[in-house]
């Protein structure tokens, strides 16, 4: 063998294509990887969540990369080295960035529709229903503890933050496992929620177009977000870094004289943090601990409480729609689950199909700002029942 050949050898038995074969899981999170890339860039679902996801699980199971190496320190050279990746996760493993990225929701969100009809607070609540019922099936009949089918369950809010805060309070072990699916679920919302929609309304009722929203006053949006931290939070203190920081964004952007702060809190901070964020929730779908049995029962588990607080706001819908005798359209009611503005751009597209001349989406930003008030008053119940 010659020294050019021995040279080839030895590079490619210290590459990443020596060892790739060696598990064919690794393969097929690969492929996995590149689906959800060409689901965000190709179909364009909800990018800016799916792109980074994507390819933080495409580097996870590359080989050899070193990137979530934990610390390790030489005392004696006084050096030391760790991961990139193992850095970037600290803030998903001790729930800062869904604090953060809470605070850029509030900084968004006009609470307005939710204001001036507050029986939006009932689709919201509607359509927590998947938490409450991921619970019970994951205790009883996949044999989960409480504690973590409490974690679990909050998947079914379609709300990545509260999901990743509560699960590293009550099931830290599977927050990798949690995390994913909730963000997951959140990226692919426009395409699991339309059947259910379609499923449970009459083309009629889909057609319904709502009439305006009343004004709702500059004093009412400020005393809001002040009046539902004091409440809620001494209600259910474990609610305080979600709230808090939900409605801390929302008093910079509505207040008036916080326009930098509000600007900075939904534009460069929420950017900012969406982007460790996401690589960390992907670096951590690895093939050797996402391809397992308890993993994908959390995966599919996640998904039927999605899909089943989707139906709770819709059939609420439906109820409303009977009881205002066709004022209200029941598609509004899938905009209950947590995911702002993503789940009420979908109740437009689908009710701007039956009927072009209908706007929805001011009517469904009501029962979806109450769906994120709802998951996170969900969570804090959680954490409070179970967090021992």
């Amino acid at each position: 063998m010659s020294f050019f050949t021995e040279v080839l050898v030895a590079i490619f038995g210290g590459s990443g294509f020596a060892y790739l074969p060696t598990d064919w899981r690794q393969v097929i999170m690969l492929v996995i990887a590149c689906v959800l890339l060409y689901l965000g860039i190709g179909k364009g679902f909800e990018p800016l969540l799916l792109v980074p996801i994507a390819f933080g699980m495409l580097l996870a199971n590359l080989p050899l990369t070193g990137l979530f190496n934990e610390p390790v320190y030489d005392a004696a050279t006084h050096s030391g080295s760790v991961g990139f990746m193992w850095v970037l996760y600290q803030g998903v493993q001790y729930a800062i960035y869904p604090s953060i990225i809470f605070m850029g929701i509030g900084a968004m969100t006009d609470f307005g529709p939710l204001l001036a009809n507050p029986m939006s607070l009932l689709l919201g609540a509607a359509a927590q229903l998947g938490i409450f019922t991921a619970f019970l099936l994951a205790v009883l009949v996949l044999g989960f503890t409480p504690a973590q089918a409490a974690a679990i369950g909050v998947i079914g809010g379609a709300d990545g933050p509260t999901a990743i805060l509560t699960a590293s309070k009550l099931a830290s072990s599977i927050l990798p496992a949690i995390a994913i699916a909730a963000y997951s679920y959140m990226a692919l919302i426009p395409l699991i929620q339309p059947p259910i929609m379609k499923l449970l309304t009459t083309k009629e009722m889909r057609k319904v177009k709502m009439t305006q929203l009343r004004a709702v006053s500059k004093t009412e949006k400020i005393i809001f977000p002040i009046a539902v931290t004091i409440f809620v939070i001494l209600l259910i203190p474990d609610t305080a870094p979600l709230i808090g920081m939900l409605m801390l964004g929302n008093l910079f952007r509505e207040c008036g004289v916080c326009d930098r702060l509000s600007d900075t809190a939904q534009n460069a901070l929420m950017n900012i943090v969406t982007i460790p964020l996401g690589l960390s929730v992907g670096f951590k779908a690895t093939y050797d601990s996402f391809l397992t049995g308890q993993t994908l029962a959390i995966v599919f588990l996640g998904l039927f409480a999605f899909m089943l607080s989707t139906a709770g706001g819709v059939l609420f819908g439906d109820v409303m729609y009977v009881l205002t005798k066709g004022k209200v359209n029941p598609l509004i009611g899938s905009a209950g689950v947590s995911a702002v503005p993503m789940a009420a751009r979908v109740s437009q597209v689908v009710g701007q199909k039956e009927n072009p001349a209908n706007f929805l989406l001011m009517h469904a930003m009501g029962p979806n700002v109450a769906g994120v008030i709802g998951s996170a008053v969900a969570a804090g119940f959680m954490i409070k029942v179970f967090g021992g």
